[in-house]
């Protein structure tokens, strides 16, 4: 029976080439768009469950809020860890990460550059699952200076792997580490990236306040990492809250598999996705599967009056309900089968490019060969047992004798599903055409706002040697000597990365008196030339003043949202004061001018309350910002590695251009952008074909009444008319449902910017004019050639 329905599809699937045609290509758009979001959706997923122990390891993180602070920090600080171990019998180890470990690493005259090397306590094998090639995971980080780095390392800085182990690797000033283990490189599914870890010494101690590194915890077999959680807040009420003296404060515990997509912390030890992108591209790739399927639905049903002698005859000969639902399905079925192995090929063609718009190396066996043929396979016969389910018994359910005569009865029911359906389709579609043109409109703002600073032709250069950074003013008058250079400063941080870090201040109130509670403000350290080369406007009071000593140890400048949030009617003059870092003493300092607000991080956060101040020694103006010609980049990129190495010969310069900082920070919506489009596009492709496969057939049903109306005097655009008018209709009832479906999704997308675009209505107006320009040019294509037929062969026509 299986074997001659099979038969029976192929020939109806060859005898109507132009409709079978149509659906397999709607069913291959559709299978290949579900294939590759399902690839990038379960990488996603997958992320850190490679390591053997995932399931009992959690990450410990901190929320805390008084007056106006609120905290809520991915690290903490050093002496959690051997606590937490301590205290509570659940715990089977504890392990501690620090990020800044990373640098100009080398070995003989090989030197790279590598900024994603941590620090980590001995015991992280024992936690974590990262492969060893050599070496011993239980000791590797045993001894002072160890070092275990990873096989890509090895290869740049040694021969082999082989060659790699006990030789030794030299860092910034010849700081000497052991090579004691080569692991292999870390997978991309982990939110732990790192080309190298270091030994973090035994003993090493930290204040309570420093939130300086990241503390994993090893359950023991059987540990509710929730019901541990509930004992989390009577160790804090004599540890951590004790301390800061809060009492609002919570340690949370984030199971490891849980963090890539659901902790949006900060300090993040990298950048995570989100569960709320991976719910979106799930939905759009059900949706443009479903549209497919639609197609399919519409057309078969559309073409019910063809097949019902056929239908009528089969019952006559025996068949039964049953056996003829098997028939059509089977036929959904083959169709859906040669999409699929269309969708095969092509997903290995287009998995690169995939890959590069994801920024992600997803492999077509990414889950093993079985599991990924088993899936396509179930794929593509539940895809068509969807595709040919409601056709297979809408037909079926035809009478005998009235099907025999060619008679279908009352199809008014059916007519009305295929206008939901299409209607369906083309919400879909203009919901993605908004979210395209939202998201791009978005990216367009963030890279033309106003920042409050000028960030063109600035970049940003580390400086590495300490000995550099004791003559930054000798290297600044260097650079400065060519017109190329237009302004040099330094600073302690480059912004633009997302990383500045907070520190807690006290401020003067009206009364001369001091506020108990500290308000936590971004600290970026800046010499006298910052200002103007960044060309920050100092709204009131004044910029500091080089080689100042009271300037560099007692002045600061702070921003207008820090005066708006005090409240001050005058800031210059008040003063502030904060604990002095490793010591008992507290720092006081007078404010001498009021800075416009800039941004230094990207538009997903607010400007907050900044601190400004001198670096009160020569090491940390580790950063240069220096603004060149525009006209001339390539010369004066030029001109300053020349000058530089004059400087320091031994390292390498890292440039990086100020506006490249920020554009970095939109990677993840970037992407998101062109993925929306690209299957935005794809879904009005279905969308269309499955249009113009209905307007075929809908025009070959009335190619006498053509015929007839253009003999009485017809014209053609009337036939246009006449043809398009229905659907044309439920296109605009499609665009009235899809505007608040539209407008309710990126609301909520857009939520996540503090400075956003508002929704314009001419948004939505657009959307629904690009979707009806498009049906109707469709649409068209097959009216326009029924209008132009010679009536007399229309007339003929059976």
């Amino acid at each position: 029976m299986f074997k001659n329905h099979c038969k029976i599809a192929w020939r109806n699937l060859w005898k109507n080439k132009v409709f079978s045609l149509i659906n397999i290509l709607g069913l291959t758009i559709g299978l290949i768009s579900f294939m590759l979001i399902a690839l990038y959706v379960g990488d996603e997923l997958s992320y850190d469950r490679f390591h053997k122990k995932a399931d009992r390891i959690v990450r410990v993180v901190q929320h805390a809020r008084w007056g106006s602070n609120d905290l809520h920090e991915a690290p903490t600080s050093a002496p959690f860890a051997p606590a937490l171990k301590e205290e509570f019998p659940e715990v089977e180890e504890a392990v501690r990460i620090s990020t800044e470990g990373g640098g100009i690493i080398g070995h003989n005259d090989k030197k790279i550059t590598a900024n994603d090397i941590f620090f980590a306590d001995k015991n992280i094998f024992a936690v974590f699952t990262f492969p060893f090639i050599i070496g011993d995971p239980n000791t590797a980080l045993a001894s002072p200076q160890s070092i275990v780095i990873t096989e890509s390392i090895a290869r740049k800085l040694f021969a082999s792997p082989e060659q790699a182990i006990n030789q030794t690797v030299y860092f910034d000033n010849n700081f000497p580490n052991k090579v004691t283990g080569i692991i292999k490189d870390v997978p991309g599914n982990t939110h732990l990236h790192f080309s190298a870890l270091r030994s973090l010494p035994e003993n090493y101690e930290g204040s309570w306040q420093q939130f300086d590194v990241y503390t994993y915890l090893l359950l023991k077999n059987g540990v509710d990492h929730q019901q541990l959680e509930r004992k989390l807040p009577a160790f804090a009420d004599k540890t951590i809250r004790k301390r800061m003296q809060i009492d609002d404060y919570k340690m949370e515990l984030q199971p490891l598999t849980s963090i890539h997509l659901h902790s949006n912390l900060a300090f993040e030890i990298g950048p995570n996705g989100s569960i709320s992108k991976i719910y979106i591209f799930s939905a759009i790739a059900l949706l443009v599967l479903l549209i497919a399927v639609i197609n399919y639905v519409n057309l078969s049903t559309a073409r019910a009056t063809i097949r019902i002698r056929e239908i009528g005859v089969r019952k006559v000969v025996g068949s039964g309900i049953r056996q003829l639902a098997a028939m059509f399905i089977t036929e959904a079925v083959l169709q859906t089968c040669l999409a699929a192995l269309m969708a095969f090929f092509l997903f290995i063609l287009l998995l690169p490019f995939f890959n590069v718009l994801t920024g992600k190396e997803l492999a077509i066996w990414r889950f093993g060969k079985g599991a990924t043929l088993l899936g396509l396979a179930a794929l593509a016969v539940l895809t068509g047992v969807m595709s040919g389910a409601y056709p297979a018994f809408f037909l079926a359910r035809f009478k005998t004798i009235p099907a025999l005569k060619g008679h279908t009865g009352n199809l008014s029911n059916s007519a009305l599903f295929r206008q939901s359906l299409v209607i369906f389709q083309f919400v879909i579609t203009v919901v993605m055409i908004v979210g395209s043109l939202v998201i791009y409109q978005q990216l367009q703002y963030t890279s033309r706002k106003d920042l409050g600073f000028n960030k063109n032709q600035v970049f940003t250069l580390h400086i590495h040697d300490k000995k550099v950074r004791e003559q930054v003013t000798a290297l600044k008058g260097e650079l400065l000597k060519n017109n190329l250079i237009t302004g040099v400063a330094a600073a302690g941080n480059p912004i633009g990365n997302n990383d500045l870090g907070g520190f807690g201040y006290r401020f003067e109130k009206e009364d001369g008196s001091f506020d108990p509670s500290s308000v936590v403000c971004e600290q970026l350290m800046i010499d006298a030339d910052y200002i103007p080369t960044m060309e920050i406007t100092t709204l009131t009071g004044r910029n500091f003043t080089a080689f100042s000593q009271s300037d560099k140890f007692g002045a600061a400048l702070v921003n207008e949202t820090l005066v708006k949030k005090l409240g001050w009617k005058q800031a210059v003059g008040k003063r502030l004061r904060f604990n002095m870092e490793g010591q008992d003493s507290v720092g006081e300092r007078t404010i001498i001018g009021v800075v416009k607000d800039f941004h230094t991080y990207s538009l997903q956060h607010k400007v907050e309350p900044m601190v400004m101040i001198m670096p009160p020694a020569a090491v940390m103006e580790d950063n240069l910002y220096v603004k060149i010609n525009t006209a001339r980049t390539p010369q004066a990129l030029a001109y300053l590695a020349a000058v530089y190495k004059k400087f320091d010969n031994n390292n390498p310069v890292d440039v990086s251009f100020l506006d490249q900082n920020f554009a970095r920070q939109y990677g993840a919506e970037q992407k998101q952008q062109q993925l929306s489009l690209i299957f935005t596009v794809l879904a009005v492709s279905i969308a269309c074909l499955g249009l113009f496969g209905l307007a075929t057939f809908t025009a070959q049903q009335r190619v006498k009444e053509i015929g007839i109306r253009k003999v009485l005097g017809a014209s053609v655009p009337g036939i246009l008319a006449l043809l398009s008018r229905d659907f044309i209709r439920l296109i605009l009832i499609a665009v009235m449902i899809a505007v608040p479906i539209a407008w309710y999704a990126m609301s909520h997308w857009l939520a996540d910017f503090a400075y956003r675009i508002e929704l314009h209505w001419w948004t939505f107006a657009l959307a629904g004019l690009m979707a009806m320009i498009i049906a109707l040019f469709t649409i068209s294509l097959q009216s326009l050639r029924a209008a132009l037929m010679n009536p007399v062969r229309a007339l003929r026509a059976e």
